[in-house]
């Protein structure tokens, strides 16, 4: 199923709302805030997306794959901020498109948040438990992002 950009930005919006009103916390076990900078206009841009934390990285896969904006305003430029809960700082952005890393970024997520991510993979035509090989062949044409908290820069 293909969602419109503008469907996109008002699913995007409760989460930014909650932010704003200073109630991140409650929405920071799931969800983050990335700013980017536009590739074409330089402006900040603040999206929120769900996110897994692992070894002090912060994981993010892209539902609309290569095409999000979000995803090419890091090819642009890899320098992000994010704000987890009440905690900001600058990362590194690291696009990922191999398959294979993209299944672990999967299964991690199974492991973790079996009941919503089972959702997702239903609702892209997998059962919610898939194989190995049904991730892989799913991650074919996603991304995903790590990030890398740059230490001692806190925004």
């Amino acid at each position: 199923m293909k969602f419109p950009k503008l469907l996109w930005k008002l699913l995007k919006l409760p989460a930014r709302i909650l932010y704003k009103l200073g109630l991140g916390p409650l929405m920071g076990r799931f969800v983050l805030l990335l700013t980017t900078i536009g590739r074409k206009t330089g402006n900040r841009r603040v999206t929120p997306l769900q996110y897994e934390e692992v070894e002090g990285k912060i994981y993010i896969g892209s539902a609309r794959g290569a095409k999000a904006d979000w995803i090419r305003n890091i090819q642009a430029n890899p320098l992000v901020e994010i704000q987890v809960k009440r905690r900001k700082s600058q990362g590194q952005a690291e696009i990922i498109t191999d398959p294979s890393l993209i299944a672990d970024f999967l299964e991690l997520r199974l492991e973790r948040r079996p009941k919503m991510v089972g959702r997702i993979m239903r609702a892209a035509g997998l059962p919610s438990n898939p194989s190995r090989s049904e991730l892989e062949t799913y991650s074919a044409d996603r991304v995903m992002v790590i990030i890398q908290p740059i230490e001692d820069n806190l925004v």
